[in-house]
């Protein structure tokens, strides 16, 4: 049985994971496709900037949305003078951290799919007077659903195990900010508490894997409905 701060723990990181994927994947589509599909001056910058948190240490990228977010942080100052809005040390910085985290992993397979779409098929539509939106929404969106589901689990597990800027931007509060990944390394710091943390990796684990899973079996059934003879081959 968890106790009730590893439950707490638990249902914390799958709010985080969970509200980080809902923040960042429509954000991820929108710029995956852009990325995809449009030249402009500034590309290569933003694809620089946008693998930025995968190769800094996640503790400076903390750091670095501390200084934006705190308290009196440059934007934090003014979120909460205006909305009185608190991002550092609350649960919601932790949700900021693990989208920002989490976004560079969710749109690069989003934007291969967008970039293997045959932009025939859009111009087809297009000469049949679909106008853009309605062939983003009915050509390109449906035939990117593999790497829109692909990137969806990969944001959804890096959210879950986020760690190191997680720490950095809002602590380590039980019952507040402690995610299941901050659970694991407190246990690890007290004497006999094996058990707990041989717990909480197992949950983290089959968490993960289920959610894998998941994501293979949406992926054949949208590859049997956009190719069903390939499928059919596979």
């Amino acid at each position: 049985m968890l106790s009730d701060a590893e439950t707490d723990a638990l249902l914390l990181s799958l709010s985080v994971a969970f509200w980080s994927l809902v923040v960042t994947l429509p954000l991820a589509v929108a710029l995956a496709w852009v990325l995809a599909r449009r030249e402009f001056p500034g590309k290569m910058l933003v694809n620089s900037f946008l693998t930025l948190p995968l190769v800094l240490p996640p503790v400076v990228t903390g750091f670095v949305l501390l200084i934006l977010l705190g308290k009196q942080g440059w934007i934090g100052v003014w979120l909460d003078r205006w909305f009185g809005i608190e991002i550092a040390f609350r649960w919601t910085g932790a949700v900021v951290a693990a989208s920002v985290m989490a976004f560079p992993l969710i749109v690069r397979p989003i934007r291969l799919s967008f970039e293997a779409v045959d932009p025939r098929l859009e111009q087809a539509a297009a000469t049949l007077g679909a106008r853009h939106w309605r062939r983003f929404l009915t050509v390109s969106l449906p035939l990117a659903q593999p790497g829109i589901i692909a990137g969806a689990v990969l944001g959804f597990a890096k959210a879950l195990g986020e760690f190191g800027a997680t720490i950095t931007l809002v602590s380590n509060i039980p019952g507040e900010t402690q995610t299941l990944s901050l659970a694991v390394y407190s246990l690890l710091q007290v004497p006999g508490q094996e058990n707990a943390v041989l717990r909480l990796t197992v949950i983290a684990i089959g968490i993960s894997v289920l959610a894998v899973v998941i994501a293979e079996i949406l992926a054949q059934r949208t590859r049997r409905r956009i190719r069903p003879d390939q499928a059919n081959d596979a």
